[in-house]
């Protein structure tokens, strides 16, 4: 008969593809977790998994039943986190992902108050770009992300947040090039430093590029807003920055953070989860503590 517990491993071993790494994950011995993978493959009748000198690969019908399996653990977890919350709207279990050009200046002011408003909501947190936390929603292992729209999968809804306006920052010794706030056709004239591939900040300032018709781009790009602030304060070009990371890293007195002039460029910050969930009620909630926690 099928259990929970062989599905809940079977979804480890799948996505770590070794049998060692897998059993440390889940805490339990190497025999244990090969005992009850070769219990769920009977029950089955299939081989789901082939072991090989360098760990384990998925067999065509293992990889057959993965996405129903992650389907099956998501709607569970949900249950559980249902009846975990007793009734509340944030409570039992709640993975949440967020972008890293939200995360490090956003969970500082939401913490706190969801830990004293929420004391029965456990929160999981995950970082990483876009298209990982929207993957990880669709295969269940996220609840819900908060990522800067559009976000074009079908299967996704989303509850808005918020505007954050971009500001541009330059080297403070070169702001008086600027009369007070900046006109986006003045960005033709800027070297601009650029996250790298894959965020979609870089894909955000791209656009305000091209709409400014700006094609002058410096030959650096960073994997986080740190650094490209870093590389501005030591002269190597500008960069947009979004409203949230403001205060916490335009700090010193090296780098100047301008205005743009209205209408300003902005991103819509969203809480997006899966169309078919039933915990909506649940991020509804969430959504008003993260409007407050940025406000």
């Amino acid at each position: 008969m099928l259990s929970t517990r062989q599905l809940r491993y079977f979804e480890v071993l799948a996505e770590t593809l070794h049998f060692g790494r897998a059993a440390q994950r889940l805490n339990i011995s190497q025999p244990a977790l090969s005992a009850q993978i070769a219990a769920l493959e009977e029950a089955i009748g299939a081989r789901l998994v082939e072991r090989r000198p360098t760990g384990a690969a998925l067999t065509p019908e293992g990889s057959a039943i993965l996405e129903r399996v992650q389907n099956i653990l998501h709607e569970i977890r949900e249950l559980e986190a249902i009846g975990a919350g007793r009734g509340e709207a944030l409570g039992g279990q709640l993975r949440l992902g967020l972008i890293a050009t939200v995360a490090p200046y956003l969970l500082p002011r939401l913490l706190p108050r969801l830990g004293s408003d929420h004391p029965a909501l456990e929160l999981a947190i995950r970082e990483n770009l876009t298209d990982v936390l929207t993957a990880d929603i669709l295969a269940g292992d996220l609840d819900c992300a908060l990522l800067a729209l559009p976000i074009a999968d079908g299967n996704l809804v989303s509850i808005e947040i918020a505007e954050d306006r971009f500001r541009l920052a330059v080297p403070a010794r070169e702001a008086g090039r600027f009369k007070g706030a900046v006109e986006v056709g003045d960005l033709p004239g800027e070297k601009l430093i650029l996250l790298e591939e894959g965020h979609c900040l870089r894909e955000q300032a791209l656009k305000v590029c091209q709409l400014a018709r700006a094609h002058r781009f410096a030959n650096v790009s960073a994997t986080s807003l740190t650094t490209i602030l870093r590389m501005v304060a030591g002269g190597l070009g500008a960069t947009l920055i979004p409203e949230i990371a403001v205060s916490a890293e335009a700090a010193g007195g090296d780098i100047e953070v301008l205005p743009f002039r209205d209408p300003a460029p902005f991103r819509t910050l969203a809480l997006v989860f899966r169309r078919s969930t039933s915990r909506r009620r649940s991020f509804e909630a969430l959504a008003d503590v993260i409007r407050a926690s940025l406000a």
